[in-house]
């Protein structure tokens, strides 16, 4: 197994005295959290990239923390696939998380070197079985490779977690495809859906990701789908929130614009609800993605 990084926050402290700020503007309802934290085995599920960590004004990382800190608490993911997420940045989402999560994930150039596609879970409802790290390349096992003409190292992280509260096993993908070459992103689609195959077939499957392309208008999003075993839990969910385009780059959303962030599931897997979260807090927002939620159960 490729070395890897699980960290838990020993600031129990500092986080339990962090303060959240009142929020100015919302979407997707704190309604519909309280709801789905009430609604039994429902595993509540997040993705989210998190727009690495800058000292840059303004959205740097100091001025984001708090707003990513409020916005997770509130909506309290029991499993949280995040891209894009610096070393020290995700120690200090460990923190403001709290001792009851822990995460699993690996720098993209190796040990704690440059950007994670780190998995973030609660401790009390989920335990880690197995894990491993692949690289989007020919060689995927080569740490730090990328043969497909991107210039971005891309990777992908999977675990296989056991529901402590159902008993029942599923398997978790997360991984964030390069921004500039199709060729990487149709390629890098083909090779996940080859790693995933491999795993335990009888095992549910829930895949979350920064995809870079726009879902229903690019070959990688026909590719993931393709095969019949995974299904977007944006289509298929129950209710639905209104939907934005989830990279906003800081500028104003766009309504019913493209969805570049996707969880999808196997085919199994019922999705109560979907929401495009847009948390902010007087007028600043966690990141320059919006992230995307699914209330999920099998």
């Amino acid at each position: 197994m490729v070395a890897a990084f699980s960290r838990r926050s020993a600031l129990r402290a500092a986080a339990a005295g962090a303060v959240a700020v009142p929020a100015v503007a919302y979407g997707g309802g704190s309604e519909a959290a309280a709801a789905e934290r009430g609604r039994g085995r429902g595993l509540r599920v997040m993705t989210f990239n998190l727009r690495y960590a800058s000292d840059s004004r303004p959205n740097s990382w100091a001025e984001r923390r708090p707003v990513m800190r409020s916005l997770l608490r509130r909506e309290a993911p029991q499993l949280l696939g995040t891209q894009e997420g610096l070393y020290g940045q995700l120690r200090d989402i460990a923190e403001d998380l709290g001792p009851r999560y822990d995460w699993v994930g690996t720098g993209r150039g190796g040990g704690s070197r440059d950007e994670f596609a780190a998995i973030f879970y609660d401790a009390r409802r989920l335990a880690p079985v197995e894990y491993d790290h692949f690289w989007l390349s020919d060689t995927p096992y080569l740490i730090g490779s990328a043969t497909w003409g991107n210039t971005v190292i891309r990777m992908a992280t999977w675990v296989r977690f056991r529901d402590l509260r159902t008993g029942g096993e599923f398997y978790a993908c997360n991984t964030h495809l390069d921004h500039a070459h199709q060729y990487s992103r149709e390629r890098s689609a083909t090779l996940i859906l080859e790693r995933l195959g491999a795993l335990e077939p009888a095992l549910p499957r829930i895949v979350t990701g920064d995809f870079n392309v726009a879902a229903h208008k690019n070959p990688v999003y026909e590719a993931m789908l393709g095969g019949g075993t995974l299904v977007d839990s944006w289509d298929t969910a129950e209710e639905r929130s209104p939907q934005y385009a989830t990279f906003h780059g800081y500028r104003p959303l766009v309504p019913d614009g493209d969805r570049i962030d996707w969880i999808l599931t196997s085919a199994g897997v019922r999705t109560r609800r979907a929401t495009i979260n847009t948390f902010s807090q007087h007028g600043q927002f966690p990141s320059d993605h919006l992230p995307v939620q699914a209330l999920l159960d099998w």
